[in-house]
């Protein structure tokens, strides 16, 4: 087993989160914040934008059963990386299309799925690529947050449909 990590945000972190905890090889999702300037920040303080960090999820994979591409290639499908600091109606620096790279071959493989992507989109791809940075784990109200709250609104009208894509999209990957 060769266990790797991948930090990415696409919008909200519960819609990543409830996604990869279904995909096979995927052994561990945790949400969280990285890419800003204040240390140990709340989510009220992220979500004022004004620390800078990206709402995020920091997986743990066995790259033999998943592959870092196929991390990426679902990233690109769950969430709209042509829209600059939004996802929806979630908008603001803390909702930005990020991949955080763990390692150069992560940097390469998240280079060529970008450019690949950039033919499937008709708007052009904003997701920004940059080195891992320090990250933060979040509060525990909000690890697991869409098995704990499957019939909360947001998790009705927004989680529950990109969990479904990736389902359709990747029933071979998916757990159930």
């Amino acid at each position: 087993m060769a266990n790797e990590i991948a930090t990415l945000g696409g919008g909200c972190f519960w819609c990543l989160e409830a996604v990869y905890q279904q995909v096979k090889g995927v052994l561990q999702v945790e949400s969280g914040y990285s890419g800003g300037h204040v240390a140990n920040p709340t989510y009220a303080q992220v979500c004022e934008g004004s620390t800078g960090h990206a709402e995020v999820v920091r997986l743990t994979f066995d790259n033999t059963i998943v592959s870092y591409r196929e991390i990426l290639e679902i990233f690109f499908t769950i969430h709209d990386p042509t829209t600059l600091n939004r996802q929806g109606n979630d908008c603001g620096t803390q909702y930005r299309s990020v991949i955080y790279t763990h390692s150069a071959q992560q940097k390469d493989t998240a280079q060529h799925v970008i450019k690949e992507m950039a033919n499937v989109w008709d708007a052009p791809i904003v997701t920004e690529l940059s080195p891992e940075q320090p990250y933060y784990k979040a509060e525990d109200s909000h690890q697991d947050y869409f098995q704990q709250h499957p019939n909360q609104a947001y998790c009705v009208c927004v989680v529950a449909p990109k969990l479904d894509k990736f389902r359709q999209i990747f029933a071979s990957k998916s757990k159930t």
